[in-house]
């Protein structure tokens, strides 16, 4: 399933699409790790109305769970319960739940249905569900910066985000504890991936190196993707912000360059099992000696015209480990000059 926010390639392939809401339309949530030990929250609110019919994702989801009949029937005083005050609504959720046996499975889109309405946003009835039932230990470090113990702690949480945008410190780990975090069954971090053992075993220096051999018509290997400022997802349709900059090449060390009499800013064919694309190269000593790089997120079409080279077309769905990642960083390739 995709919900899309523009008309992407991805989008085009699609049986169905469904227009989804940019960040700017939605309620969204905004968290990184790189705070640790305190923990900052923000709930990104809408600051656009959308045009025509977009909807948020999570609403998109709960339209989708109710016409495959995966909610159960909600009586008519919970959806009146959630124009009356969270709190009235907390105790009629609390009845409802304990007389319908479906209810937990499907609570996310029970509270979507309901109290979505009255918040305006299934996200922010998402979360207000999951501040309810968060584990202890959220609670504990909400305490540590300097919420009240108690019943109301996720209201009260939940009213703070509402009331500060700019996103607040809703909890501190305790860094003299912080094994404490680790969920495994006997509390340690376990480097062994059981599915990875029976390969690693099996390593052999001589079987490596003959696969690292390159078939004569792809002398090249190809790194699929680099990131770069210049780079985003398929979301940013319109190229102009990248007007005036030398974007989507083909990197180049100068070594191969000159053994192929290639010149800086010409055009040229990679091509791999899988296809081909025109590019721009860029000689650069950033590439190493019989390595190009592509930087992926290009390729795009916009208003009928295709921008850059969309790397992704260069990886053959073949070309991957067995659990079915693509080998998106090691493929055969030859360059060409156009």
């Amino acid at each position: 399933m995709t919900a899309e926010i523009a008309m992407t390639e991805t989008a085009a392939l699609s049986h169905y699409v469904l227009p989804s809401r940019t960040g700017y339309e939605s309620w969204d949530g905004t968290f990184f790790p790189m705070t640790y030990p305190g923990i900052f929250f923000q709930m990104r609110r809408p600051i656009v109305e959308p045009e025509g019919e977009p909807k948020e994702q999570g609403e998109i989801d709960l339209l989708l769970a109710d016409r495959l009949g995966l909610i159960p029937p909600i009586p008519e005083n919970l959806y009146k319960a959630a124009f009356e005050g969270r709190p009235v609504f907390a105790k009629a959720l609390m009845e409802y739940a304990m007389t319908e046996p479906k209810a937990l499975k499907a609570m996310p889109f029970i509270l979507g249905k309901t109290l979505g309405k009255a918040l305006g946003s299934v996200h922010l009835a998402a979360l207000w569900g999951m501040l309810q039932v968060a584990p202890k230990s959220l609670y504990k470090n909400a305490i540590r910066v300097g919420f009240q113990s108690g019943p109301g702690l996720g209201e009260e949480l939940f009213q703070q985000i509402l009331d500060h945008p700019e996103g607040i410190w809703v909890g501190r780990i305790d860094p003299e504890n912080n094994f404490a975090e680790v969920k495994t069954s006997d509390g340690k971090i376990n480097l062994l991936i059981p599915e990875l053992f029976d390969e690693l075993k099996a390593i052999e220096a001589a079987r490596e190196e003959a696969a690292l051999t390159l078939p004569a018509e792809y002398p090249f290997i190809l790194m699929a993707g680099r990131h770069i400022s210049t780079n985003a997802n398929t979301l940013m349709r319109d190229p102009a912000w990248n007007e005036g900059k030398r974007v989507c090449t083909l990197a180049m060390h100068p070594d191969d360059a000159a053994a192929m009499n290639f010149k800086d800013g010409q055009k040229v064919k990679v091509t791999t099992e899988a296809g081909s694309e025109e590019i721009e190269l860029e000689i650069t000593d950033t590439s190493r000696k019989g390595h190009v790089v592509i930087p992926h997120g290009f390729g795009m079409v916009y208003n009928g015209v295709k921008y850059g080279a969309n790397v992704n077309r260069l990886t053959k769905n073949t070309h991957r480990d067995q659990f079915g990642t693509p080998i998106h960083r090691y493929v055969p390739c030859r360059v060409e000059a156009v």
